[in-house]
């Protein structure tokens, strides 16, 4: 499980289309994982476009994956303004030795929704949002600690300390037949581990729908308490 961080160079027309358009962005960072004449592989990769910047302006991204990424392979000069060197996840968080009550700093680009008529719909509603995500933690192996357990006692006793921002709907045109549109918020907050098989799948995964559009990557930093 390799992170890679890296920056989009607006001043490229193509670095600009794919930043204007997550399923384009999608098919462009495929490149880098499978050779011309052959289908990337399903799930071998998750990303997420970060709304922070570095110091020149140049978005960020964050990609996943399994195997190591050829940046050249994508073939689109001045496209990556540079790349950070691989993180091996899996080392530099220990996942073979998570222990339940283990807290991690998260953040999660993800598409809260619910079924209805077969039809998936947004929500809406900051508590259905936070409920979304408590539900989908169940699932996943870890809890959301409510803050009143850290002696904020002027909170709710149900207030999750999660930060729900960055409401927006996200739009892609495919190369053929209809576009996509998928609804998604941007969760940060600290989580604890509850069952550490089922939180690393999550971690390997990903979580939720919309994983083209730069949905469903679970980001983790270790916290001390």
């Amino acid at each position: 499980m390799l992170l890679n961080r890296i920056h989009l160079d607006v001043r490229c027309r193509e670095a600009r289309r794919d930043l204007s358009d997550p399923y384009q962005l999608h098919s462009t960072l495929c490149r880098a994982f499978s050779a011309p004449d052959i289908k990337c592989p399903e799930g071998e990769f998750l990303w997420r476009l970060e709304p922070e910047a570095d110091v020149r302006g140049y978005p960020r991204l964050l990609v996943q994956s399994r195997s190591a990424p050829e940046w050249g392979r994508i073939g689109v000069p001045g496209w990556l303004a540079d790349a950070e060197p691989a993180v091996d996840m899996k080392e530099r968080l220990k996942l073979d030795a998570l222990r339940p009550g283990q807290r991690f700093r998260f953040r999660l680009r993800a598409n809260p929704c619910v079924c209805r008529d077969g039809k998936r719909s947004g929500l809406l509603r900051l508590e259905d949002q936070t409920r979304w995500l408590e539900r989908k933690a169940q699932l996943h192996g870890f809890l959301l600690p409510k803050l009143a357990a850290f002696d904020l006692s002027d909170l709710s006793q149900d207030t999750v300390d999660v930060a729900v921002s960055q409401e927006k709907t996200l739009r892609g045109n495919k190369h053929s037949g209809p576009g996509v549109t998928v609804f998604s918020v941007l969760y940060d907050g600290i989580l604890s581990v509850a069952a550490p098989v089922s939180f690393k799948e999550a971690l390997q995964n990903g979580i939720g729908h919309g994983k083209v559009m730069g949905l469903g990557l679970l980001s983790v930093v270790p916290v001390a308490w």
